[in-house]
């Protein structure tokens, strides 16, 4: 079980896209550049999950698929 929720699995490419969406989604949503509605909402998930998964190089999806993009 901590091995499902704790192993860094998450990597390379892959971690810089995150990284890079969740910033963006931040910048976004503090200069309201968005209308109020169902867009705030999706692009405050994509900023709180990209940021979270690249900060802690976890991801439960990979963990749950057995995928890993992190290098040992």
């Amino acid at each position: 079980m901590n091995e499902l929720l704790f192993q860094e699995n998450v990597g390379g490419f892959d971690l810089l896209i995150r990284a890079l969406f969740g910033t963006i989604a931040v910048i976004i949503l503090a200069t309201d550049l968005t209308e109020p509605g169902i867009v705030q909402w999706i692009l405050a998930l994509i900023a709180l999950v990209g940021l979270f998964s690249s900060i802690t190089r976890h991801c439960l999806p990979y963990s749950l698929i057995g995928l890993n993009t992190a290098k040992k």
